[in-house]
């Protein structure tokens, strides 16, 4: 596939990455010199200097032969005049954008995706936010991921001393169950690296256990993992009230007692004349003396969520080491993430792979239904739907060891209805199924797509 990328960003390199080893032809542009000569170091790609949202430059970018346009600059206008031009222009089939004005959203919402010059536009802000919020839902997890419109959940959790199945095989998670739940160990990430789950893997301490189950289950399950605290939260701290912080903040004032602390005056009234049940603080929140009247150590959860790397990762430290004990930080920088995830710092988040994620889904050939990165990318958790019938389909009427999975790809649980089917070798997959897979080797991801695109498509 020929793919046209606007924007070297985070983001843009991210997608870049993720896509230049599948055999696709992918071109970026931007207008900064060493950013694009750095990337076309790492990858092997095409670049190109210039303004994303000129015709002249998106014509020298090959956007007349492009079957997808990814627009991710910095800028929501020059996302959506560089799609206007591809479309009219170019004619490119499908034009993804990202925005983080919501007034831009609601309009490309509202827009007839066969006649709006975006296809599907893409909002890190609302994705964040909705990403930030199942971490507070379910306390102890590292990452809550929805599949087959949510009612499947796919939980990532380090397993920690005290924790029932900690020093056992997996296969006797079962026993520990109470009847009528089920759940999958679908991945294991031992020091960073992946560990292939099977019926004698034992888990260790320090693991960190992906798991599916049905939605309702999920807390059952995860208390099997961790024999911790975990009372739903109550009260949160919100450090920052830029985009992301300020949309938390409206999402969960009507379910926790949310405090915002935010450092410009200005802005902490705007935010509190937009917020109902909100209280609004102004100050540094890596000022020890604010933290400490504001009961820190009696805040269930901080989120630092400034658009600061170092302030987030300084203030969230102290935050815990004052006495909160749960403690979220947002981090762009990926080294930075690794250093101090599990440490002090409980959880972090990066936008760039929550974003990824979502801009996969629009991007693979075939779009699958979901896609979602693990461990920072190193893996990835994807939906497929199934479509076609027993003639057509590659997979329709066939049991799960029949099926000619690549190297590192495991097949987690198909949704069928309502109702989870935990993956063992002798389901046979049927018409309409939710079949979720795991690709450890992200190579891997043509001959996936190949096996479900015949007969069957990615909805």
């Amino acid at each position: 596939m020929k793919i046209l990328i606007l924007g070297a960003g985070q983001v843009g390199t991210s997608v870049a990455s993720a896509l230049a080893s599948e055999n696709n032809d992918i071109t970026v542009v931007d207008t900064d010199h060493q950013r694009l000569r750095d990337l076309a170091e790492k990858l092997d790609i095409r670049t190109v200097i210039g303004h994303a949202s000129l015709p002249d430059v998106l014509a020298q970018a090959g956007a007349e032969e492009a079957e997808l346009l990814v627009a991710v600059t910095s800028s929501d206008e020059v996302n959506l005049i560089a799609c206007q031009v591809a479309q009219h222009q170019f004619r490119t089939p499908t034009r993804v954008a990202r925005l983080r004005e919501a007034q831009y959203l609601d309009v490309a919402a509202l827009a007839d995706p066969e006649h709006s010059a975006v296809s599907a536009a893409i909002s890190p802000e609302q994705l964040v936010c909705r990403h930030v919020e199942r971490l507070i839902e379910y306390p102890g997890a590292l990452q809550v991921l929805d599949f087959a419109e949510g009612r499947v959940q796919l939980v990532a959790v380090r397993a920690v001393p005290g924790g029932a199945l900690v020093g056992h095989e997996i296969r006797e998670l079962r026993e520990h169950l109470p009847t009528g739940v089920d759940a999958r160990v679908a991945a294991i990430f031992r020091k960073g690296r992946p560990v292939q789950p099977e019926g004698n893997t034992v888990i260790e301490v320090d693991d960190e256990v992906f798991f599916l189950a049905e939605r309702k289950h999920i807390l059952t399950v995860m208390a099997e993992l961790r024999r911790v605290d975990m009372r739903p939260a109550r009260r949160l701290l919100i450090a920052g009230g830029g985009n992301i912080g300020r949309n938390l903040a409206r999402s969960l004032e009507g379910r926790y007692s949310v405090k915002v602390l935010e450092r410009s005056r200005e802005r902490a009234r705007s935010i509190a004349e937009d917020l109902l049940n909100s209280i609004v603080l102004v100050g540094d929140c890596a000022d020890e003396d604010l933290l400490r009247e504001e009961n820190i150590d009696q805040t269930d959860v901080y989120c630092a969520m400034t658009n600061d790397d170092e302030a987030n990762i300084l203030s969230a430290m102290l935050a815990k080491r004052m006495g909160c004990p749960r403690v979220i930080s947002l981090i762009n920088r990926p080294s930075y993430a690794e250093l101090v995830e599990g440490g002090s710092i409980d959880i972090a988040v990066s936008p760039q792979l929550v974003t990824l994620g979502a801009l996969l889904a629009h991007i693979r050939e075939g779009a699958p239904a979901r896609v979602y990165s693990l461990r920072r990318g190193a893996a990835e958790a994807i939906e497929a739907v199934v479509r076609g019938d027993a003639r057509t389909s590659r997979v329709i009427g066939r049991a799960l060891d029949e099926l000619e999975l690549p190297p590192g790809t495991t097949i987690g649980g198909i949704v069928r209805g309502e109702k989870l089917l935990i993956a063992h070798h002798d389901v046979v997959i049927e018409q309409g199924d939710h079949v979720i897979l795991f690709v450890m080797d992200k190579r891997e991801m043509a001959r996936v797509s190949a096996l479900f695109q015949t007969g069957a498509t990615w909805l």
